[in-house]
């Protein structure tokens, strides 16, 4: 686990102090080693830095860049299944100097050039320089696990873990692209392959980048496609060989996240994603696991004494810790360096504290991102295929007579129930005619009409993941086909960046054994009838968790795992939201309405049943434009 940095100049112009600057930018990411190097092309400057942190042979062996014939590889993540394919370039003729998955990596490119990624199971993102063929590749691994950006502008090509480090670098250019700005405010994350600037990009999962050194021409390939494989036929077998068969490749998933030289923890919320991994790694560890939990005094918002309860039933070694509004605050600060780029998740405050405490006595932590992309946990798949099972004349009614109706001439629900938002977010719904549109606005925090109120100009409207159409019409299982689309946007942009920053942000490697891809592509294989049965999410991996633990300590309603923030809002952090919410500070960022924000948050301070997540998103843009923009 890393960060890597690097550039490639064709003005020829930047050398070895600022590649050390952007690669160590990233020093958080690895404290433990760095590596710089640039080399002269006839056509280019080309550096490539690494910054590590060490898991898995914990000797200079595993130094980078690290170098084999014509190759020089920076490489960030972890390759579970490195030995394997080690004995089998072994069998090639291949010798190994170290017991390090990078060399297994860079010396299986030399064999399978890119199909080196078929045999790999793990989180990567690695940047090859081809000296011989004169181009660079870039590749991120199929769930997207591990961040990759880049930036193509003005005769310069930079890349890096973190968006942080192009900063670094003398000309790059901040130039804020306000249509992302909007997508930002309607989703609280940006969707890829937008950033929060423009000419810059987050290279999609399960992609290859190819850069011509001679040409100076980018193209990107895609190597994995979820969608491909929601496409694939559904399974016949039987039920109860399903959940065995899930079972098997949750436990082989599992096994592989523990490899490291290092100590290993779980992130234990009480739910049913976290306890399978918890269960099934304690149930086959003759040692005690170590598991860790965030709680909170607000008791609606509080899973600490399930998640207690369900460590002491398992024996795990667990550690909580109570947070208050005080504990949000000093985060609160700190989420425009660890997040930088715009990003509001309700959960990034809550995932940052358990990274922190984990951080104590681990160096590699297991999450359980996915399940519910997985396993259709997730409430909103089953209220978009219920707005779209109308017949179609139906749907069309019901949305002719919300035109009728003006929201705003209904004072008293607007003031105790934000009538009005919420009545133009159904309005889309009911008019959308397809269950992947209906997911789209279910997703939306705001409306994009909404959102351009906001602001004070506008750009262009960016296409999403969420606007595909004709990519989805093979995929006949229409619980599948959403599960689809939210693996693609909420589940790569939003929950993996989430954790992916939480944890390096203190210097510790996040896993997430839910993604393998051997468990994702026989997933995608088995009918919704079974996924949801009798109306009961997630019923596969229940059936499986039920084998570890008794289903009356896991059955409760499901809480998401989100900070009280409307509570803390008017106490701790009313002053923050006066401040960087005021007439005058948002002026100065010159992107949004003044006036209509100022309504906004005196409705909230008022008592109004006013959205927090409107203002919380609008407080996280000014905190991060005053960390990297101009100081507010």
């Amino acid at each position: 686990m890393c960060g890597i940095a690097g550039f490639i100049d064709f003005s020829k112009k930047a050398g070895l102090p600022v590649l050390k600057d952007m690669t160590d930018a990233l020093q958080h990411r690895g404290p433990d080693d760095g590596g710089y190097e640039v080399y002269v092309h006839p056509q280019a400057h080309v550096g490539l830095g690494q910054r590590r942190l060490s898991i898995l042979d914990l000797s200079s062996g595993g130094h980078q860049p690290m170098h084999f014939k014509q190759y020089t590889m920076v490489f960030n993540g972890e390759i579970y299944n490195f030995k394997e394919i080690r004995r089998e370039l072994e069998q090639h003729g291949y010798t190994f100097l170290s017991s390090s998955d990078t060399e297994v990596l860079i010396k299986g490119y030399d064999c399978w050039k890119e199909k080196v990624v078929d045999h790999c199971i793990g989180m990567f993102a690695f940047v090859i320089y081809d000296k011989q063929e004169e181009k660079i590749i870039l590749c991120r691994d199929r769930a997207g696990v591990k961040p990759l950006y880049y930036y193509w502008h003005n005769n310069v090509f930079l890349f890096a873990s973190e968006l942080k480090s192009f900063s670094q670098f003398p000309g790059f250019e901040k130039v804020i692209d306000v249509s992302s700005v909007s997508l930002f405010l309607q989703y609280s994350y940006i969707p890829a392959p937008y950033t929060v600037f423009r000419n810059t990009f987050k290279l999609k999962p399960g992609h290859f980048l190819h850069l011509s050194l001679n040409t100076e021409t980018v193209t990107t390939t895609e190597y994995w496609s979820v969608l491909e494989v929601y496409r694939q036929p559904l399974t016949d077998m039987y039920e109860g060989d399903i959940i065995r068969h899930t079972k098997e490749l949750m436990e082989s998933a599992y096994k592989y996240r523990m490899v490291s030289d290092v100590p290993v923890g779980v992130f234990l919320s009480g739910g049913y994603d976290s306890s399978s991994v918890a269960a099934i790694l304690q149930a086959n560890s003759a040692n005690r696991l170590k598991t860790f939990t965030i709680g909170y005094k607000e008791q609606e918002f509080d899973e600490s004494k399930e998640a207690r309860k369900i460590a002491q039933y398992l024996g795990t070694d667990h550690t909580e810790w109570i947070v208050g509004p005080t504990d949000a605050l000093d985060i609160l600060n700190q989420l425009p360096e660890i997040y930088d780029e715009p990003f509001a998740d309700n959960s990034t405050v809550p995932t940052t504290l358990v990274s922190k405490l984990a951080s104590k006595q681990v160096k590699v932590v297991l999450s359980a991102d996915g399940g519910d992309e997985l396993f259709a946990g997730y409430n909103k798949f089953a209220q978009s295929l219920r707005y779209t099972s109308y017949p179609k004349p139906v749907q069309g009614l019901v949305s002719r007579m919300m035109d009728w109706i003006d929201p705003s001439l209904i004072p008293y629900f607007n003031k105790q129930y934000n009538f009005s938002s919420r009545y133009e977010k159904m309005k889309l719904i009911w008019a959308s005619g397809k269950s992947q549109q209906a997911l789209k606005y279910i997703s939306q925090y705001i409306t994009e009409s909404e959102a351009a109120s906001f602001l004070s100009g506008h750009g262009p409207t960016y296409k999403t993941n969420f606007d595909m159409n004709g990519e989805l019409n093979n995929i006949n299982d229409p619980l599948n086909r959403l599960l689809s689309v939210d693996y693609k946007t909420f589940l790569v942009d939003n929950n993996l960046v989430k954790v992916d920053r939480a944890t390096m942000s203190v210097s510790i490697e996040g896993r997430e054994p839910m993604l393998d891809h051997r468990l994702v592509e026989f997933l995608a294989r088995v009918p919704s009838h079974i996924k949801r049965k009798d109306g009961i999410n997630k019923y596969i991996l229940k059936e499986i968790v039920h084998q570890y633990i008794p289903k009356p300590l896991m059955d409760r309603p499901k809480r998401p795992f989100i900070a009280p923030l409307m509570h803390w809002f008017r106490d701790g952090m009313k002053e923050q939201m006066a401040y960087y919410l005021s007439p005058a500070k948002l002026e100065e960022t010159g992107l949004f309405d003044p006036t209509h924000i100022e309504t906004l948050k005196q409705q909230y301070f008022r008592g109004e049943r006013v959205s927090h997540q409107k203002l919380w998103n609008i407080l996280v843009f000014q905190l991060w434009y005053s960390r990297w923009i101009g100081k507010l």
